[in-house]
């Protein structure tokens, strides 16, 4: 069992407030002061809020409150009718993650808002959070009289973004989800886009906007609205109202990181922070690994999820994958097209899934005994076709029969459009076609990964709603695609830009662990076309992108031809005791410290973009008075991701210590893996 380590007491004042200051501003301020956030009410008798860092103006008074689709908005008529202040210094643990120990330390504001009668006389609590390096807020709407149940057409929730600076994004509520690639424009060019959303302002201070604990609720989209101002749009719902909920009821946080550079954007733990703590106990029997899979060949073509000649998910290859697995020390073997339901057009329909019946090439049990009995587990594959409906009717047998065969993993999918989910409908037999980040799919995911639990399954979706921190609270969801991943590099030349894993460890990262699923040495896709990467990049990627399960993606027999970048894949740990990114700029390049949760060693590495450069690195986050044997894997000489010169890698073993310094080149496309051992 993780224990919580108290180093403060929460304190809590409440406050009412009198008729004479119920308009008066209020203010809060983070627990060194730098950033103070001040509440509002304007001249319409609309909340507003605002915020300002070192005495700069980030946020302008910006509205808060609801679109509701039965009533009068809850934006007008507001007077503050009472504030609660509190605060919060404590130590967590992780049972796995980027560290070990994260420190939640913050100061709170509790508002409590009341219309007037003209305006319907409802209540709207807002409760803020003020860290050194963000802040979180969330509406809280209490049980009322004359409010049940609320049913939002959207937020009113305003960001009105002062000073200017370039934006890093992706297109919110597109067809292909949050598979794109992002771009880079001005802040006042932004469109509507998911979060996190990342911005460097003209001074160098780094913002990233997103969210945390987004349970019952509909994701955030973040929609420009004229100049810098943006609002909280929800994602659609079929039923009309974006969200139904029953009060009381608590909203996701709104989320921002604020930071100097892009090492404390990247180090925060806010939306952490704001999750819950552990709801399901001991999870030590989820164990953080690396995996090997039966799914490079079918990405590319040459095997096949449908059953016939060329079906990947056979009994006797997943034999040999075991085999391979259990010579080289891989926790698991994952197989994708187990299961009958891949013959017809599953995309988008998955109606003839079954997630307990196998192919009659695949013998479920047999394999599963046969992994027990090397030391491996099979890492299982519930493929939906985005239908729902479908996967819950089957949902408790799938996990049960999972549980009882020791399938400690599994792989969820939701290939589907971006408004393509069949749900079940309000009546038996109808269903209802939902968007893949509205209110119902954020229901779902919740529901299988607590039934997951039950059988003491992890779960890592493909096709996802976006991770808002909930790994917190249920640690066996423990990682998630969510992003454009390394299957699009199977599927052309330079199919994912040199430069779209530096943009990724900013922007898509920030939100949690991503099953990107690194490892190709090969460097080939589907027709050998190249990937936009050399090979020491590809090892850089197990600590640029960070998951507790870390896939080698290439073809065993690839992976055997580079015993030297196997051996570092092996030995690398995807649990980690510290994290820390030593160098690093949004979009360009990020070369990482990370500290081996189960030894004293550590590793450094990571991934550069299309342009050469010179790094130097200083080791000043080693343990002092120990010497290190640093064994690295960097890009050869004249290596570049355009030419076969992507191949070229060097190596070399050198002694190191506390305040050394190293100076690394980074081909174009390129990357760097060191691991730096200590001596016993």
């Amino acid at each position: 069992m993780r224990t919580l380590f108290p180093m403060a007491l929460i304190a809590v004042a409440s406050t009412p407030a009198t008729a004479q200051d119920a308009q008066a501003p209020l203010t809060a301020a983070s627990p060194d002061g730098s950033i103070v956030l001040t509440i509002a009410i304007d001249n319409d008798q609309r909340p507003t809020w605002s915020l300002s860092r070192k005495g700069k103006l980030l946020v302008a008074p910006s509205k808060l409150g609801f679109i509701m689709t039965d009533r009068i908005a809850l934006q007008r008529g507001f007077a503050i009718e009472s504030v609660e202040r509190a605060k919060g210094d404590t130590r967590w643990e992780q049972p796995w993650g980027e560290r070990r120990f994260v420190r939640d330390h913050h100061e709170e504001l509790l508002v409590r808002f009341r219309q007037n009668q003209d305006w319907g006389g409802h209540r709207m609590n807002v409760r803020f959070r003020l860290f050194d390096d963000g802040v979180g807020f969330r509406y809280e709407l209490p049980e009322q009289p004359g409010l049940t149940t609320a049913k939002i057409a959207d937020e009113i929730t305003e960001f009105d973004i002062v000073p200017k600076g370039t934006a890093w994004w992706i297109t919110g509520g597109e067809w292909n989800r949050y598979e794109q690639f992002y771009q880079k424009t001005a802040i006042d060019a932004v469109s509507t886009a998911h979060t996190p959303i990342t911005m460097r302002l003209e001074d160098g201070t780094h913002l990233a906007f997103h969210e945390a604990a987004l349970v019952d609720y509909a994701g955030m989209w973040f929609k420009r609205i004229e100049g810098q101002k943006f609002r909280a749009t929800l994602s659609p719902s079929s039923r009309g109202p974006r969200v139904v909920r029953d009060l009381p009821f608590d909203t996701p946080w709104r989320t921002i990181r604020i930071a100097d550079d892009a090492a404390g954007l990247v180090e925060s733990d806010l939306e952490l922070n704001l999750n819950e703590p552990n709801k399901l106990g001991d999870v030590s029997w989820f164990k953080p690994m690396k995996y090997i899979g039966i799914w490079w060949g079918m990405i590319r073509g040459d095997w096949s999820w449908a059953e016939g000649p060329q079906h990947g998910a056979t009994t006797e290859r997943t034999k040999r994958y075991i085999d391979f697995a259990a010579k080289h020390g891989f926790g698991g073997v994952l197989v994708e097209g187990w299961n009958k339901g891949w013959n017809g057009n599953w995309f988008g329909h998955g109606d003839e899934f079954s997630f307990t019946e196998a192919t009659p090439d695949f013998d479920l049990k047999a394999v599963t005994d046969y992994a027990r009995k090397r030391g491996v587990q099979l890492i299982g594959h519930h493929e939906t076709g985005g239908n729902i409906a479908v996967y819950e009717a089957q949902l408790e047998e799938a996990m049960k029969l999972y549980g009882r065969l020791g399938v400690g993993t599994v792989k969820t999918g939701y290939v589907a459009d971006a408004g393509g989910i069949i749900a079940p409908g309000d009546t038996l037999g109808t269903t209802r076609m939902e968007w893949h980040d509205g209110q119902r799919q954020v229901q779902h995911h919740l529901k299988v990964v607590e039934t997951a639990a039950k059988y003491h399954v992890a779960v890592n979706p493909h096709e996802p709603v976006k991770d808002t921190g909930l790994r917190r609270t249920y640690p066996n969801w423990v990682a998630r695609e969510g992003a454009r991943g390394m299957e699009y590099n199977a599927w052309g030349a330079f199919a994912n830009g040199p430069d779209h894993e530096p943009t990724l460890v900013y922007t898509r990262m920030l939100s949690g662990p991503m099953d990107f699923t690194p490892g190709v040495l090969s460097l080939e896709g589907a027709n050998h076309a190249p990937l936009a990467s050399t090979r020491a990049k590809q090892l850089g990627l197990y600590l640029a992108l960070y998951s507790p399960i870390q896939m080698a993606a290439d073809f065993i027999e690839n992976l055997e031809k580079y015993p030297r970048e196997l051996d570092f894949i092996k030995v690398a740990p995807a649990d980690w005791s510290d994290s820390r990114l030593i160098a690093g700029a949004v979009g360009d390049y990020a070369i990482f410290a990370r500290k081996d949760r189960n030894s004293a060693d550590w590793y450094v590495g990571g991934v550069n973009d299309a342009t050469a450069r010179t790094l130097t690195l200083t080791f000043d986050f080693l343990d002092p008075g120990k010497a290190y044997t640093a064994t690295i894997y960097k890009d050869g000489e004249g290596a570049t991701y355009l030419t076969e010169a992507r191949h070229r890698i060097a190596y070399e073993t050198i002694k190191v210590k506390k305040g050394d310094s190293y100076k690394l080149w980074l081909a174009p496309g390129g990357g760097a893996a060191m691991r730096l051992a200590s001596a016993k």
